[in-house]
């Protein structure tokens, strides 16, 4: 089932571990952020968009011409989210340089939802 999955969802694997490794990895904020109202939360917002963008394109390019809506809704807005809610718990509990947040949740899930819903809307706009 994971040979089937890295050939199917090559882009999305790989999107997943670049989300994982960043968001376990000990990395500091960069100087510039610092002067950013928010710069962390757009950067969840951000990098959970790209993970959602990600899932939602190739499910519509291995899946066309019969995607389903309500899939590509769990595999590009909740999947995303759940993924960005599990990563926040493993940072608060089973890491000592990183901390979980609520809101860096928050921000994950509106990051996924914003990319997801104007997928959705691309792919039912396309279909009339």
């Amino acid at each position: 089932m994971l040979t089937n999955c890295m050939k199917r969802y090559p882009l999305s694997l790989l999107a997943f571990l670049v989300v994982v490794v960043l968001s376990v990895c000990p990395i500091g904020a960069p100087e510039f952020t610092r002067h950013v109202p928010l710069a962390d939360k757009w950067t969840h917002m951000v990098m959970y968009g790209f993970l959602a963008a990600t899932f939602c394109f190739e499910y519509v390019r291995v899946h066309r011409p019969s995607v389903i809506l309500l899939r590509l809704l769990s595999w590009g807005v909740v999947l995303p989210a759940l993924i960005g809610g599990a990563l926040e718990l493993i940072q608060n509990y089973c890491t000592t340089y990183r901390s979980g947040e609520w809101l860096d949740f928050v921000a994950d899930s509106i990051g996924a939802a914003i990319v997801g819903a104007i997928v959705v809307l691309y792919v039912v706009c396309k279909r009339k």
